[in-house]
């Protein structure tokens, strides 16, 4: 069996897909989404494609390292994404191969469901309740939100209040048998970010995520050695090398995005590193059905897996949602807040080609808002 063809398809609402094709007939999907970035992306796919071209594609572990390795010039958002999805896809070629879910392929699964999260925003206090209660009724049992919206870096009194106002009144919807995330995007500086988290203990979110910017990952442990709250980050973190200072830090849960660090194969690695410091892995998901998918295989079989983002409903689904891109959306559906063990070959799920090509015809060109401080200076988004 050999590759025979690589497709990229730029797919609304900001979504990339590569589509790899053998000379057997069968087929496996990837998604090396980069927000904002997704067509610089798709030139670096193809570009990588002219490695990938007649070579066995179940010789995944091989490809890997020359898709990251070579021309010298390694790692990055960029590359990671790119052999990301191309490393999604040859798992799901894997996998239908030997008729046979990815999980299996990993060692089988360690757990029979996987626990879901759903984004809620959380920018505005007098939305946060309505927000949560709807993600409730629609059978999530644990939320994500913002632990603030546009911000100083050095916030007011009355901004660190609205984060811990926010958050009680997510605990109040929720309950004590539910759980709420808090994402600080980085908006704050390190003494804010310890200040917010003073106030949100009695409040006892899942995780804090991001309290530091990825370039200040060496001041993480002063921000973990302030809380007793688990602080987490590593959506923008691309391999297990950029992990391990935030690990010896003291980080409670990873969050590697497995369209962003180096797929499934690298993912796989960054937790087995983050075991070994005790350390549990809630993947970043933002994204479409191919990046959920591998997300589950993953979570399917990994003992230090904590709880997993998927994005319906999330606001930046405009044109096309999570679930239109699959033949058969059954494999996602949300019982009592988990999403059951995928049992397919590869990732477990069918793409709708026709949709994702007639998607790709109207393309999409998503960029990251651009904000800006009050005094005209760059604020982070």
């Amino acid at each position: 069996m050999k590759i025979s063809r690589i497709e990229t398809f730029l797919v609304a609402p900001r979504w990339l897909l590569v589509r790899i094709e053998t000379d057997t007939g069968i087929v496996g999907w990837g998604e090396p989404a980069l927000e904002g970035f997704a067509e610089i992306v798709r030139g670096a796919v193809h570009h990588l494609s002219e490695w990938l071209i007649d070579k066995d594609p179940l010789q995944i572990e091989r490809h890997w390292q020359v898709l990251t390795k070579t021309g010298m010039y390694r790692g990055g958002p960029v590359l990671s994404s790119a052999v990301a999805g191309i490393d999604q896809a040859l798992w799901d070629i894997a996998g239908k191969h030997l008729g046979a879910p990815v999980h299996v392929l990993l060692g089988g699964p360690v757990r029979d469901r996987v626990r879901m999260y759903g984004w809620v925003g959380g920018d505005e206090p007098d939305e946060v309740g309505d927000a949560i209660a709807a993600r409730v009724d629609e059978g999530f049992t644990a939320v994500k939100m913002n632990a603030s919206g546009p911000v100083p870096v050095s916030p007011t009194v009355r901004d660190l209040e609205g984060v811990a106002t926010r958050l009680a009144t997510a605990r109040e919807v929720l309950g004590p048998d539910r759980d709420v995330a808090v994402d600080f995007h980085g908006r704050f500086n390190t003494a804010a970010s310890i200040r917010a988290l003073q106030m949100m203990v009695d409040h006892h979110p899942l995780f804090a995520e991001e309290p530091v910017l990825p370039e200040h990952t060496h001041l993480l442990g002063e921000v973990v050695a302030a809380t007793s709250i688990p602080v987490s980050t590593g959506e923008r973190l691309y391999s297990r090398h950029e992990f391990l200072p935030a690990l010896q830090a003291g980080i409670r849960v990873a969050q590697p995005d497995l369209s962003h660090a180096g797929g499934i194969t690298e993912v796989r690695k960054i937790a087995a590193l983050a075991e070994t410091f005790d350390v549990q892995i809630a993947p970043h998901c933002p994204l479409g059905p191919i990046a959920l998918a591998s997300c589950l295989q993953v979570a399917l079989a990994t003992q230090n897996h904590l709880i997993q983002e998927m994005s319906l409903g999330i606001h930046y689904n405009e044109g096309l949602e999570l679930l239109e891109y699959l033949v058969d959306p059954e494999p996602f559906r949300l019982r009592d807040g988990y999403i059951e063990r995928l049992t397919s070959p590869g990732l477990g799920i069918q793409i709708d080609e026709a949709v994702v090509r007639e998607a790709d015809q109207r393309g999409h060109a998503w960029r990251a808002p651009v904000w800006f401080h009050r005094d005209g200076a760059f604020a982070e988004w």
